[in-house]
């Protein structure tokens, strides 16, 4: 849908189903939440708030391959599948030529491989973990090469220098805040826990004495 109303006869054939299954479907997404609302009269029919639509993406083909070229090596991230996808997200939205121009530029950029370029189970589960605020079990080798095997509360990631990344949590073994460097964790496995509400973390054991900056500020 989209600020200009529509009427469920007009939805149904835009759609090719019946009215009865588009006046069903909006009744669903009223009913979670959704801010739809009728109008009538003339040009009336079901409206989305205006808030809650998207304006259009209006990346330039050069934006486009920039955006490529810095996610495409994404290192020891734990969100490197998150970034691929985003910019295939990107380039599929762009209007054709554009999009079409954005691969011929990108085509012209290659990378060397690199040993962190593959994404390990064990990122994929601490980033299950912080998107989903879940205890995670972790087998850790500290500087000495010993290793241990404790539960911790993800709290936040932390981008050092190079490709190396931090996992601050609260370790349920040490009954304290961690920071724990994530090509260090040898294993990680889901408990299905929800993990409880606490502080915001201090970064105190950062390496290199770094200043935390948020990415959306």
């Amino acid at each position: 849908m989209s600020p200009r109303a529509r009427t469920a006869r007009q939805l149904a054939e835009h759609f090719e189903v019946s009215i009865r299954t588009v006046e069903r479907d909006l009744d669903a997404l009223l009913q979670a939440g959704v801010p739809i609302y009728a109008t009538r009269g003339p040009g009336g029919g079901y409206v989305l708030d205006k808030t809650h639509t998207l304006p259009p993406v209006n990346f330039t083909p050069e934006e486009a391959t920039a955006l490529a070229v810095a996610l495409a090596r994404p290192g020891a991230s734990p969100f490197a599948g998150a970034l691929r996808s985003a910019v295939r997200k990107v380039v599929g939205v762009m209007p054709p030529a554009d999009a079409e121009k954005a691969r011929r530029l990108a085509g012209r950029v290659r990378l060397f491989p690199h040993d962190n370029d593959s994404r390990t189970s064990t990122a994929q589960t601490v980033e299950e973990a912080i998107l989903a605020s879940l205890v995670i079990e972790i087998d850790y080798e500290d500087r000495e090469g010993a290793t241990t095997s404790r539960a911790v509360e993800p709290m936040a990631l932390v981008a050092g220098t190079g490709d190396q990344w931090y996992l601050v949590a609260h370790c349920r073994m040490r009954d304290d805040q961690r920071v724990f460097r994530l090509d260090r964790i040898l294993g990680a496995r889901a408990t299905g826990e929800s993990a409880p509400e606490r502080d915001e973390p201090t970064f105190e054991g950062v390496p290199h004495g770094a200043r935390v900056l948020s990415l959306l500020e």
